[in-house]
Parts: C-alpha cells; sequence; structure tokens
C-alpha cells in the first residue's frame, strides 16, 4: 500500500511539473498554439517510444543481463563439478552395467566440435542406464555424498540456482541420494526391494549427472580453452586419463 502511495505521489508531481512548465512557457511566449502543437506530437510519439523502449531496448538489456547471469551460475556449476560432480560420476558408472556401450559418448576429446556434444547428448537421452547395485561401492558413495554435505546444502540455498532448471534437478536428486544412503543403518544388509529402490536412485542422479556435464564441457570448450583441457585430462569415465600433459 505504501509503495502503491508513493507511486501515486510520484506521477502526480511529474503530472503537476509538466503543466507548470507549459504554464510557464505561455506566461513568457504567449503562444497557446505552439505549446499544443508540441504536446499533441509528443504524445503522438508515446507509442512509438514504448515500442522502442519495452520491445527492442529491454529486450537487448534482458539479453545481455541472462548473459552476466549464465555465466555467474556456470561458475556455480563448475564449483559444483569441482567439489562433488567429478567424484560423483566415476563413483555411480561403477554400477552401470552396459557403461561400455556409451563410453565412447563420454570420453571428451580435445578435438570436439559442438555438434559432438549435440550428438553425445542425444545418445545419452536414449540410453538405457542399467544400474546393478553388486557393481559399485555404496560405502565409498555413501562416504563421498555425506563429506559433501554442507556444500549441497550451500548450492541449494543459492536463489540464483532457480534460474537454471536442469541443474537444479540434478541438485535435488543427487541430494536425494545422499539422504537415502544416510538413512540406511546397515547398507550390507539391505533387502531386495530397497535395493531396487536405491537403485532407482542412483539411476536418477547418474543420467541426470552425465547430461549436466556434457552441458558444462561444452561451455568450457567454448568459454574457457585452458579449463576444458583440464577436465579432458582428468576425465573420470576415460580409464586412459591422466592430468600430466604428454604431447
Amino acid at each position: 500500500m505504501k509503495e502503491r502511495r508513493w507511486q501515486i505521489g510520484l506521477a502526480g508531481g511529474l503530472v503537476s511539473a509538466s503543466a507548470l512548465l507549459y504554464f510557464g512557457h505561455y506566461l513568457v511566449f504567449h503562444d497557446a498554439h505552439h505549446i499544443f502543437i508540441y504536446m499533441v506530437g509528443d504524445i503522438a510519439f508515446v507509442p512509438i517510444e514504448v515500442l522502442l523502449v519495452t520491445m527492442i531496448l529491454h529486450r537487448l538489456l534482458e539479453h545481455r543481463e541472462r548473459k552476466v547471469k549464465l555465466n555467474k551460475l556456470n561458475m556455480v556449476i563448475g564449483a559444483f563439478f569441482s567439489e562433488v560432480g567429478t567424484g560423483l560420476i566415476g563413483r555411480v558408472s561403477a554400477f552401470d552395467a552396459e557403461f561400455d556401450e556409451i563410453r565412447s559418448d563420454v570420453v571428451v576429446t580435445h578435438a570436439w566440435k559442438d555438434k559432438d556434444f549435440e550428438k553425445a547428448r542425444t545418445d545419452l537421452m536414449t540410453y538405457d542406464y542399467s544400474i546393478e547395485m553388486e557393481g559399485g561401492d555404496l560405502h565409498d558413495l555413501h562416504e563421498f555424498l555425506r563429506e559433501r554435505r554442507t556444500f549441497l546444502l550451500g548450492l541449494l540455498g543459492n536463489q540464483n540456482l532457480l534460474e537454471h532448471e536442469a541443474f537444479t534437478q540434478l541438485l535435488w536428486a543427487v541430494f536425494h541420494l545422499a539422504e537415502e544412503l544416510e538413512s540406511r543403518t546397515d547398507l550390507d544388509a539391505l533387502p531386495t526391494s530397497d535395493r531396487i529402490h536405491l537403485a532407482g536412485d542412483i539411476k536418477r542422479a547418474y543420467s541426470l549427472l552425465t547430461g549436466e556435464w556434457l552441458s558444462y564441457l561444452k561451455h568450457l570448450n567454448t568459454a574457457y580453452p585452458y579449463l576444458f583441457s583440464l577436465a579432458v585430462r582428468t576425465n573420470p569415465l576415460d580409464p586412459t586419463a591422466h592430468a600430466e600433459v604428454t604431447e
């Protein structure tokens, strides 16, 4: 209510100031005809001014603001993959019984172009992500996520991430998996039904993780080649990857 009154007061003040200026103009020059000619001309230009400001200038400013915000979000996403994502990919992929089918889609090289990233994402969208609980280490996965719980909570509290729906879904999937593992008293004595349930949680996080990881690497390849180089050399899904530069 106070804000509305302030707006009404401002509008009234501006209209009053305009009326006083026109009145002052009339007192000095005594030419009402001249005043109304320019007044009508100014009013006629208002729709065009609205068009220029709201549909062109505003769009340009909005586009620039979105690019700046997306760049900041990519910094946060980079922090996620540095602290959690990269290590998590390696751990959850161990549960993937058919991983060799998609290995070529996730072993990124320095030669990749945008079309290669798009093809990989398309292939991953049709991949089944077959999870077998015997293939991975639940204790290691649990400990890894438990140690990073505070970091994940901090990311979930970042309001800017709400702008990135896909990454927000990934965060919730990873945090949910961490909560599920933390809630079990004995990971070695889980009934079959519960292991199937956990396999579904791992599959959800795994599928979202690989997709966002490829998107992040595509961004690095375009904007930060030196960071992309390190990401390729430390790819957790490439058994031949090593950080040392040999060529």
